[in-house]
């Protein structure tokens, strides 16, 4: 017999009833009946009941053994009887009478429980995370984990894709976020970047003549930690691919993450392909954001013309100051109520904005501030508009579409959620299209990248050329795209620029010579010099994938050992302050920063 198990602990059937079985593994659960000791055994794959009589010699020291200590058992595999089985256990029809027990590693007293799994503060989960990861849930999400990557693997191997990898030890990359850097003991006063993303290198990996590339790479960024963003590194589906347009890498990329989600999806819906194709100024104006939760079926419209010239002076003035700005009306079907309405419009006031106005449509009048000031005509004209039945409503913001728009968004999911009409049982995956090519920088007071600096301007070089005014350089487009599910972007990419005359030219429009150009990208510009493939791709989150099959709303919960939102690891102590050897080895001299000295 196996020296610690001849079964693992989510392994035993009826069909092994009459066996005699080893098992070892996690004391999960203690319980005492009358007599009879009951314990639950848990390993990797599952649990096991264990039946201890108060005959057998070890029955004190079970009794003694704390929770989460590892033990070895031997025993007889026998039926439960038919009012004590347990159908939601794979082993609920069986127990395990064990003849003898062994401690393999005592536990001491726990500083977080594993059963049970109630909240517990965040600093105790990651200093214990060898405990955390044991709970059922996140043991649950980890694995998820791995699947989905196998999955992932599976589709883009059947697409014709090759995996290879890409330098951690690199320059410094343009992805807008800090780089971590690394010194060099070879060449003082010099630094490696870990990268943000394997972007320069798998564009070379294409010049280089290799068709089609994927990774799970790697990522570092220095940026604060949020929700759906860890801190520090991250993993990504990363993809490029060569001889390609925008939708050859749709349907490489497209139907691989659509039967990831549905081999996980379990009951809940998942969008069909081909995705909906929605042009970013599209999703703006609709949904107030360019990654939409499309569960929620509202949709926003610009309804100025209705309080143009109107009795309500405030909305009226709003418009005559500028000629940017806008009325816009979110339609809250089944909102019809006035304790709803004043509740969203203080939510509005928390969210820093004044409040929203607001329309409630009953069956013959408009009723409300807003329609009482701009009278019965204009008011029907906006039901007309947006389509309103009676027991609706609608809210209105005013102003730049830039300072509400933010707030706009989340009262569209906030309603849709308050009337019950966002599906809360489906993934609805869609690619936001036609990224504006650049943006106005209101501090520098001057036109700069939106978005990937590498990406392929709709038009070419004959846009680039063509466009004249700061104005004009505003309305490109850019062949770049992302990929969105219930309001996170799971990923983005581009066709990219491969040309240098159009590369020169594109980063000349955001005010960088051509000297800078050749500075900072020269090795990928020099490629592109002898010969480089039209290509394109993308990268997809691979956490935030994870966290929306898992139902979290936390990325740490699918990452296995993931820093605070401080950016601390508290399991071993990093970041760590060196030794003074280690730091002259790399000629690095720390320097503190200078604190202001309270009065």
């Amino acid at each position: 017999m196996h020296a610690y198990r001849t079964h693992h602990c989510g392994a035993l059937r009826k069909s092994e009833v009459g066996e005699t079985v080893r098992l070892s593994g996690w004391v999960h659960r203690k319980r005492d009946h009358g007599g009879l000791l009951f314990i639950d055994l848990r390993d990797h794959y599952g649990l096991t009941q264990l039946v201890v009589e108060p005959e057998m010699g070890f029955f004190a020291d079970v009794e003694r053994v704390r929770q989460e200590s590892v033990i070895r058992v031997e025993g007889k595999v026998v039926a439960r009887d038919a009012d004590v089985m347990n159908p939601n256990l794979p082993t609920g029809e069986i127990e395990i009478r064990i003849s003898s027990f062994d401690v393999l590693s005592e536990a001491e007293e726990l500083p977080l429980p594993v059963f049970g799994e109630p909240d517990y503060p965040e600093d105790i989960r990651m200093t214990h995370r060898y405990l955390d990861l044991r709970r059922e849930t996140l043991h649950a999400n980890i694995m998820l984990r791995s699947a989905v990557v196998k999955e992932i693997r599976r589709g883009m191997e059947d697409k014709g894709f090759t995996d290879f990898q890409t330098p951690i030890l690199t320059a410094s990359s343009p992805e807008g976020a800090r780089d971590f850097l690394v010194p060099s003991r070879l060449h003082p006063g010099k630094f490696y970047a870990l990268p943000q993303a394997p972007q320069i290198f798998k564009q070379l990996i294409m010049v280089s003549g290799f068709d089609r590339y994927y990774q799970i790479a790697p990522c570092f960024r220095d940026e604060d930690a949020r929700a759906d963003r860890s801190a520090g590194e991250f993993y990504q589906l990363d993809l490029e691919m060569s001889f390609v347009e925008r939708q050859d890498v749709f349907d490489a990329v497209g139907p691989v993450t659509r039967d990831t989600f549905a081999k996980f999806a379990g009951d809940r819906k998942v969008s069909t392909y081909p995705f909906a194709l929605i042009p970013y100024d599209e999703a703006m104006a609709k949904y107030g954001t360019d990654k939409p939760d499309l569960r929620c079926p509202i949709e926003m419209q610009v309804v100025s013309d209705h309080f143009r010239g109107s009795g309500f002076k405030v909305f009226a003035s709003i418009l005559d100051a500028d000629p940017g700005h806008e009325i816009r009306a979110i339609p809250a079907p089944g909102g019809g109520s006035r304790a709803f309405c004043d509740r969203m419009n203080g939510w509005a006031q928390k969210q820093g904005l004044p409040g929203m106005g607001y329309m409630i449509f009953a069956e013959d009048e408009v009723k409300g501030p807003l329609a009482k000031n701009i009278g019965p005509e204009r008011a029907e004209a906006v039901r007309d508009q947006l389509g309103m039945k009676a027991g609706d409503a609608a809210f209105f913001l005013a102003g730049k579409p830039e300072d509400f728009l933010a707030v706009a968004a989340k009262a569209r999911v906030l309603i849709g959620e308050e009337m019950g009409i966002t599906d809360k049982d489906s993934f609805e995956l869609a690619w936001i299209i036609d990224f504006p090519m650049y943006e106005w920088d209101e501090e520098r007071k001057k036109v700069e990248f939106g978005h990937n600096p590498f990406s392929m301007p709709q038009g070419g070089l004959e846009a680039l050329e063509a466009a004249k005014t700061d104005e004009d350089f505003l309305a490109l487009k850019a062949f770049q795209y992302d990929l969105v599910c219930n309001g996170y972007e799971l990923g983005s990419g581009a066709i990219r620029n491969h040309r240098p005359d159009i590369m020169y030219k594109a980063f000349e429009v955001a005010g960088y010579g051509k000297e800078v150009v050749e500075d900072k990208f020269g090795g990928m510009l020099n490629a592109f010099k002898y010969g480089a493939p039209p290509h394109g791709g993308c990268a997809l989150g691979l956490e935030r994938i994870v966290m929306l099959l898992a139902d979290q709303e936390n990325i740490r919960e699918v990452t296995m050992f993931p820093m605070n939102q401080q950016a601390e690891d508290l399991l071993l102590g990093a970041p760590a302050e060196p030794d003074e050897a280690s730091l002259k080895e790399v000629h690095i001299r720390v320097v503190q920063p200078i604190t202001e000295k309270k009065v």
